[in-house]
C-alpha cells in the first residue's frame, strides 16, 4: 500500500475506490467546511487539514511524513474554463484561484514524492501561468523545474473511456520519479445509459420507488408539460407548442441543450453541479414513448442514477441528512472516480501506450 495526500479535496469523491488500487490517502486539506466534515465521515482514520491552502501550507506539507509517496492534487477549476485566448492574461492575474498550481509546486519542492497526479478542466493544460518574467504553460514549467528528477506526461481522457457511463472529458497531468512506472489506462467499450440505468423504474416527479436513493425531484408543471411533449435526446426548446414557459406564460428563452432529454444508447452528458435543475443543460431523463404520445420520466436523474452514471456505488454509504443539493454539488465538481480508480491502478505497470 502506497500512503498518499490530497490537495483541495473536496468531498473525497476522486478517492473513492484508491485503497483498492493500493493508494492509502493518509493526509488531506479542502477549503469548505461541509466538504471536510463529508471527507471525516467517508475517511475517518485520514488527516483531514481544513482551511485555505495558502493559510495551512505548512501544517499541510509538516503533516507529510517521509514515506507519503503519492500525491494527488485537484485545484478548483473556476476562471480556467471560461477564459477566452484573447483575454486570458487579464482575466488571470486578476483572479488568484489560478495560482493554486504554484501551491501545489511548493509541495512538491518540500517533500519527495515519487508519484504525483494533477487533474482539472481540458483548458488546464493549454492555459498560461505567470513564470519567470513571463507566462508557460503548466507542463512547460513542470518539465523546466522538474525534468532531472520526474518523467513528466499530460493528457485529456474522457471518462467514457475508462468505465464511467458520462462523457467528461478531464486533463491529467502525471509525474513520477525516473526508474519508475506509471503507464496509461487501456481505453474500455463505452457504457450507455440503457446499460446503466435502464433497468431502474420509471418515476415522474415527485414519485418515490423502494430502491435506496431512487426518488424523483418535484418539478413545477410547467416544466413538467413541456418534457412530457419532448422525445429521448431532444430539447423542449424546439417545440412548437410545448415549449418552457415562465408563470405569465411567456416562453423561456434558453439554448439548445437546455430543457434536453439525455439519449438511452449514449453515456451521459457530463454531470455538472446544477444537475438537480431541469432546465440546465442535458439534465432530463431519456424516458419512454407512452401510449397517449407522451413521454415518460419527465424529471432529472434520481440521485440512485446520479452515481451510477458518476461511477459512484448505488448504495454510496453517505451520512444520512444531506441535502440534495449538496449531494449534487460534491458529485458535479468532482473527477469521476472510476477514472482516478483508472489511472492510478497504473501504478508500476510499464506505460505500453
Amino acid at each position: 500500500m502506497i500512503k498518499g495526500a490530497s490537495m483541495f479535496a473536496s468531498a473525497g469523491i476522486a478517492e473513492t475506490y484508491f485503497e483498492k488500487a493500493g493508494i492509502n490517502i493518509v493526509v488531506a486539506n479542502e477549503l469548505l467546511q461541509k466538504r471536510c466534515d463529508f471527507y471525516r465521515r467517508m475517511y475517518p482514520s485520514c488527516n483531514m487539514i481544513n482551511g485555505d491552502i495558502k493559510e495551512v501550507k505548512d501544517e499541510f506539507i509538516n503533516s507529510i511524513d517521509d514515506d507519503v509517496k503519492f500525491l494527488i492534487a485537484t485545484p478548483p477549476c473556476q476562471g480556467l474554463s471560461t477564459l477566452g485566448m484573447n483575454k486570458h492574461l487579464t482575466q488571470m492575474q486578476s483572479d488568484p484561484r489560478n495560482y493554486l498550481v504554484f501551491d501545489i509546486i511548493d509541495v512538491i519542492d518540500n517533500k519527495d514524492f515519487d508519484y504525483i497526479m494533477i487533474e482539472n478542466v481540458p483548458r488546464f493544460l493549454t492555459m498560461y501561468f505567470p513564470y519567470k518574467n513571463g507566462f508557460k504553460k503548466l507542463e512547460d514549467i513542470l518539465i523546466d523545474k522538474y525534468q532531472n528528477k520526474y518523467i513528466i506526461e499530460t493528457k485529456v481522457l474522457n471518462a467514457k473511456d475508462y468505465g464511467v457511463p458520462q462523457s467528461r472529458p478531464r486533463a491529467i497531468v502525471k509525474m513520477y520519479k525516473k526508474g519508475l512506472n506509471w503507464g496509461w489506462p487501456t481505453k474500455q467499450k463505452e457504457i450507455t445509459l440503457r446499460d446503466a440505468i435502464g433497468n431502474l423504474p420509471s418515476l415522474e416527479s415527485g414519485e418515490k420507488s423502494k430502491i435506496k436513493f431512487h426518488y424523483a425531484k418535484v418539478h413545477n408543471d410547467r416544466e413538467i408539460e413541456c418534457m412530457k411533449h419532448t422525445p429521448e435526446g431532444c430539447s423542449a426548446m424546439n417545440n412548437e407548442f410545448y415549449y418552457p414557459r415562465k408563470k405569465d406564460g411567456t416562453r423561456v428563452k434558453g439554448f439548445h441543450n437546455t430543457y434536453k432529454r439525455m439519449k438511452w444508447d449514449a453515456p451521459a452528458p457530463a454531470r455538472t453541479m446544477n444537475s438537480g435543475n431541469i432546465g440546465s443543460h442535458n439534465n432530463v431523463h431519456p424516458g419512454r414513448r407512452l401510449k397517449d404520445g407522451t413521454y415518460s420520466d419527465a424529471r432529472v436523474l434520481t440521485l440512485r442514477e446520479l452515481f451510477i452514471v458518476s461511477s459512484l456505488p448505488e448504495d454510496w454509504n453517505i451520512p444520512d441528512g444531506l441535502t440534495d443539493t449538496f449531494i449534487r454539488h460534491i458529485i458535479g465538481e468532482a473527477i469521476p472516480p472510476m477514472l482516478s480508480f483508472n489511472i492510478v491502478k497504473m501504478i508500476g505497470v510499464d506505460n505500453v501506450d
